[in-house]
């Protein structure tokens, strides 16, 4: 390897060996400090580059992609609030266990504290968000110093993909000269071959095997004797990625004989295996205590996943008297009830494979009928509505995204209403969602930079406030070359209010709650060269089909009622317990 200078050997190493672990991407935000890293990864061959003006929707975008590959994007930034931008992004990926790897360009140490233009604390930046952090030495032309690094870019992979999976962040200090102008003497000719170029045949300079944490055979074989049982539920909250081994699953499920109550964001609810599996879709409806209090308690339930998205079913899980196993792999706890008795340190799908090996439990005829039963009540009551309303628009994307589809859904409402309304079905869908810390900021970018990273058709679903708040993020749609139908559902304003008491009360509500903002997104057509179409809610399903059978990027507006429509999910709900509850 040539360079000018130590700061451009120093970049172009590091870059190197991100391509030899398997790193093929990368997201630039462009700034001077970080010159050389952005010099370096655009000159690499094998990595491609996703340029970002703003340094929010490139971490959002890295987020995404990560989502959809379970592997790292490494996301680039100069010094000072550029930094403290990513920010938003590393919780999500630090909550959800998104690989995510931070590379912030920064000054010199002695200019720390200096009061010097655009330096501010960027150590251990980020807190307890990242799974590992280091301050990164300063350039130096020496074969120590460059082993150094490079086990430092195969050590930060593996921290960011392991078992506890999250965000790494490596701060850089460079000093002048940036760009790749030659300095006299900086790089010496006689570096070991090793140190500067890598290890023979493109191999990684330090190899890291993972391993998913097991149960011993004694163990195993304890948990299976406790699971078999009469009445049992498998719980799938959203799944970390790259998510559960569907079939997994579902042979723990026919080995049980136990239903499958499947979060939307689970990868469970939909796919193949759901015509031999028991996947239940609509309990957030019917899981109310006038419907349950005549049912027997399950009992065992072993839960998957982070918390589920449905309130209803998680205060169904803290009532029973179940004896509750949480399996998780990093061995930490998800589960804000504190209704579960046992926490499991293992790999969900790995777990269910092993016990699918070992139960053969009789199904329980009359407890599956229950669940099964209060399903067939719900979805008949929800095709017998006739009225238009927002969870209905949920239900079209899941019925009408072609296969295979990856869905990105945002926070808020629209993710409620995928959870109400969007039927387990055997259509292949890859359903995401930033439900780490559930905000509604980078959704867009999010959803983009997970389209970036398949060839899958890519489906948006976001409301109006989502949408404002990552406008900047639609700027990928025309530099990078990604393609999506975006489904904005606009009620102006926070139509997820409507679910809490403060409805009640007027003022504040619409004021400071609901806040309607007037905007007329239509102009977002112009300034991102997309295809903008407001349709009514009745005129959605033709839009929706028009616009997955072409190219380019279409958003479809359906202006709702937000109001209304919470009146409309209520009277479902409401009909689902009072039919069941009889």
């Amino acid at each position: 390897m040539t360079a000018p200078n130590r700061n451009a050997l120093w970049a172009r190493t590091f870059a190197d060996e991100l391509a030899r672990t398997g790193i093929d991407a990368v997201c630039i935000a462009p700034g001077s400090r970080s010159t050389p890293l952005t010099e370096a990864f655009d000159r690499h061959d094998d990595i491609e580059t996703f340029s970002h003006l703003d340094e929010r929707s490139a971490a959002y975008f890295a987020l995404g992609r990560a989502r959809r590959t379970g592997e790292v994007t490494p996301i680039v930034c100069t010094s000072g609030t550029a930094a403290a931008n990513f920010h938003p992004a590393v919780i999500e990926a630090s909550q959800a266990r998104v690989p995510m790897l931070v590379l912030t360009a920064d000054r010199p140490p002695e200019l720390r504290d200096s009061g010097a233009n655009q330096t501010v604390d960027q150590e251990k930046l980020y807190g307890d968000a990242v799974r590992w952090y280091k301050d990164m030495p300063e350039p130096e032309a020496t074969d120590r110093k460059l082993r150094s690094l490079r086990t430092t870019a195969g050590r930060a992979v593996s921290e960011a993909t392991g078992v506890d999976a999250g965000p790494v962040h490596l701060n850089f200090p460079f000093r002048k000269p940036l760009e790749p102008t030659y300095v006299e003497g900086d790089v010496p000719a006689d570096l070991d071959p090793e140190a500067l170029d890598g290890r023979s045949g493109s191999r990684p300079y330090v190899r890291t095997t993972a391993g998913a944490p097991e149960l011993s055979d004694d163990h195993l074989r304890k948990l299976a004797d406790d699971l078999a049982v009469d009445r049992g539920l498998i719980v799938a909250g959203p799944a970390d990625p790259p998510g559960f081994n569907a079939e997994a699953v579902a042979a723990f499920a026919h080995a049980t004989g136990f239903p499958v109550v499947a979060d939307p964001l689970s990868g469970l609810r939909f796919g193949g295996h759901t015509r031999t599996t028991t996947v239940l879709g609509g309990y957030d409806a019917y899981l109310d205590e006038r419907v349950t209090a005549d049912w027997p308690d399950p009992e065992v339930v072993v839960r998957i996943g982070a918390s589920p998205t449905s309130k209803a079913l998680r205060k169904y899980l803290a009532r029973t008297d179940a004896r509750q196993y949480l399996v998780d792999p990093t061995g930490r706890w998800r589960e804000a009830e504190f209704a579960v008795t046992d926490l499991v340190e293992a790999e969900p799908s790995v777990l269910a494979w092993r016990l699918s090996q070992l139960i053969r439990n009789r199904p329980d005829e009359s407890w599956n009928a229950l669940w099964t039963d209060a399903e067939d009540a719900y979805w008949s009551l929800v095709d017998d509505e006739t009225d238009a309303f927002e969870g209905r628009l949920a239900a079209d994307v899941a019925d009408l995204a072609p296969e295979p589809s990856t869905l990105f859904v945002s926070n808020s409402m629209p993710v409620r209403d995928l959870d109400r309304f969007a039927r387990p079905s055997t259509k292949s869908r890859t359903v995401l969602g930033n439900r780490g810390a559930s905000g509604i900021d980078g959704i867009v970018s999010s959803a983009l930079g997970a389209g970036s990273a398949a060839t899958d058709h890519l489906t948006l679903l976001t409301g109006d406030l989502a949408y404002y708040h990552d406008m900047n993020g639609l700027l990928a749609l025309g530099r990078l070359g990604v393609d999506a139908t975006i489904v904005l559902v606009n009620n102006d304003g926070g139509g997820i209010f409507h679910m809490l008491p403060i409805e009640e009360y007027e003022p504040p509500f619409t004021d400071q709650f609901k806040t309607p903002h007037g905007l007329d997104f239509a102009a977002t057509e112009n300034l991102y060269d997309l295809s903008f179409a407001s349709v009514a809610p009745d005129d959605f399903r033709d839009a929706y089909a028009e616009s997955v059978a072409t190219d380019g990027t279409d958003v479809i507006e359906v202006r709702t009622d937000a109001e209304s429509s919470h009146r409309v999910r209520e009277r479902i709900a409401e009909r689902a317990r009072e039919r069941l509850s009889d």
